[in-house]
């Protein structure tokens, strides 16, 4: 019985670790998810003229 009691109670512990884990992975997870809509939302709204282009640039002289 005593036995039990005590693989319960590591289990228990184990369970909680894993759900701390989980919470923290999650909020990381959700921070991510907003800097990738802050960073689409930059670049939708760069204007062409921000953009650099090469077209009209001269090849860099050789050494």
């Amino acid at each position: 019985m005593i036995e039990l009691e005590t693989k319960t109670a590591f289990q228990e512990e184990t369970i909680e670790q894993l759900n701390q884990v989980v919470t923290r992975q999650q909020q990381q997870i959700d921070l991510l998810q907003r800097q990738l809509t802050a960073l689409k939302t930059q670049v939708q709204n760069f204007q062409p003229s921000m953009i650099a282009t090469h077209l009209g640039e001269a090849p860099p002289p050789h050494y």
